[in-house]
């Protein structure tokens, strides 16, 4: 590879590209080496089934994107990306009943909700703090300049039991299910922390952001990042696989730096010495959580929805009561598929039909499996989506079908199929893969980790990059939105 660079960042997942633009904006010189031929990591659109189909490899809808504090002041808009937002967020079909609508607008969203009116007025204080949360819960250790009492307000929710915080806050059916469809987006059993907290920053994600996706797919974040990099002379090196960190060392000037947007085992294997055994034992225990079991169609009409109403939204939630989601996402952990799985349901092309040839449209769907589940969900996700769309079945043209397995040959970084890049515990969540206040750095000052293992979590936001990066320039970055 020619010349040395003051940066090479390994991985070009949003968190690389991410921490990657952060440095090359600071004024230095900056690499990117991918293994794969394609850059992206699970932010890729590829046709999976028939010809002028196009599908999202992994993730599909982008609220944290759309709410990050560093995306969001880029101009990435500038470089190609155009974001869609669906009338309606999420929709949540229930049996017997109207679904229940997650629109930007709590006040709309109350009308949804059945006996819960007062919904607006439970959410809304949260909403107006919602910059201060991003920025505290988000971006490097701060004293927050404002909005305490709302990190107050937040907090004591976020920490509750989902179950007890639906019965606390909500009476009526509607509103329990869809604070449980929203937390059941942790891959967490919802008893426990901090599946709440995850669930109430989609909710205000809604509100404040909308779930917008871009046009033409995930792939198109990541080629307006690419783009980004490359106007502030930014390199991108696709199909180079980094082994040791003698590889990074070669092509850095003496006093660069090198940003891992990699697991930690991944970390700890390519670094060798150079890393403390305290790290390498931590990596060795960092916990991974259930992994994913994906279909994508192409349907030959829209999903025929007994709400006509679902069909505005952009994200659909397939689980029926807070009961029974709260049975299906203990499964996973307990090693055994729910018999009626929590399924996560996209619909772009209703709102894009860049997606699909005239007149037919796309499907996207996954549950939540046990690590490595070598099984077959397709039944129990396709019985979930006739439950709420009968005669889903007779519209499928065709289907492709992503395991635990296939995320991770994808994407070593998603072990045993787990999109988060780690579990969320409560023990994990803010101290990934270490303990430590500054988790992204290294005992060596020249290493820094950007990848979802490290705080914020999983999500495409970058927010993993932009925190090392603002590790490794010392705080001389630019500052959050």
């Amino acid at each position: 590879m020619p010349g040395r660079v003051d940066a090479i960042v390994v991985g070009s997942g949003p968190n690389g590209l991410t921490g990657a633009i952060a440095l090359a904006r600071a004024g230095l010189r900056v690499r990117v080496i991918e293994a794969a031929p394609t850059p992206g990591g699970g932010a890729r659109t590829v046709g999976a089934t028939l010809p002028g189909f196009w599908h999202d490899h992994c993730s599909a809808v982008h609220p944290m994107a759309a709410a990050s504090p560093y995306l969001r002041r880029l101009p990435l808009e500038a470089h190609g990306l155009r974001w869609i937002e669906p009338p309606v967020a999420a929709a949540h079909p229930l049996d017997d009943r109207p679904a229940a609508l997650l629109c930007r607008d709590p006040r709309a969203t109350a009308e949804t909700l059945g006996p819960d009116r007062h919904y607006a007025d439970w959410i809304g204080p949260l909403v107006e703090a919602w910059p201060h949360l991003m920025r505290a819960g988000m971006g490097p250790p701060a004293l927050p300049r404002a909005g305490h009492w709302a990190l107050g307000m937040f907090g004591g929710r976020a920490l509750l039991p989902v179950p007890t915080l639906a019965e606390v806050a909500f009476g009526g059916v509607e509103a329990r299910a869809l604070l449980a469809g929203l937390a059941a987006h942790s891959v967490l059993p919802l008893e426990r922390p901090p599946a709440a907290a995850i669930g109430l920053m989609l909710q205000l994600a809604a509100h404040a952001v909308g779930w917008p996706f871009p046009e033409g797919g995930a792939g198109a974040l990541t080629s307006a990042l690419v783009r980004l990099l490359q106007a502030h002379g930014g390199e991108l090196v696709l199909g180079h696989k980094i082994t040791r960190i003698s590889e990074v060392d070669d092509q850095l000037e003496r006093d660069g730096v090198a940003l891992f947007d990699l697991g930690p085992r991944a970390v700890a294997d390519i670094c060798g010495a150079r890393l403390p055994p305290a790290f390498h034992r931590a990596a060795a225990r960092f916990r991974y959580g259930p992994g994913a079991f994906k279909i994508d169609y192409a349907l030959d009409g829209p999903l025929p929805w007994t709400d006509p109403r679902v069909a505005e939204a952009g994200t659909v939630h397939l689980g029926g009561t807070l009961e029974e989601i709260c049975a299906a996402e203990r499964a996973p952990w307990e090693g055994r598929l729910a018999e009626r799985p929590y399924v996560l349901l996209a619909q772009q092309s209703h709102f894009d039909p860049s997606r699909a040839p005239a007149g037919q449209h796309t499907g996207w769907a996954y549950c939540h499996v046990p690590p490595g589940f070598t099984g077959d969900a397709t039944a129990a996700i396709e019985a979930q989506i006739e439950r709420f769309a009968p005669g889903f079945r007779d519209r499928v043209l065709a289907r492709h079908i992503t395991r635990p397995a296939d995320f991770e040959a994808a994407n070593p970084n998603l072990v045993g199929g787990d999109v988060n890049g780690g579990a969320p515990i409560l023990t994990q969540l803010l101290t990934r893969p270490v303990a430590s206040l500054w988790p992204w750095r290294t005992a060596d000052p020249r290493i820094f980790l950007c990848s979802a293992s490290t705080p914020p979590g999983g999500g495409v936001h970058g927010m993993g990059g932009y925190n090392a990066a603002f590790c490794a320039l010392n705080g001389r970055i630019e500052p959050l939105a």
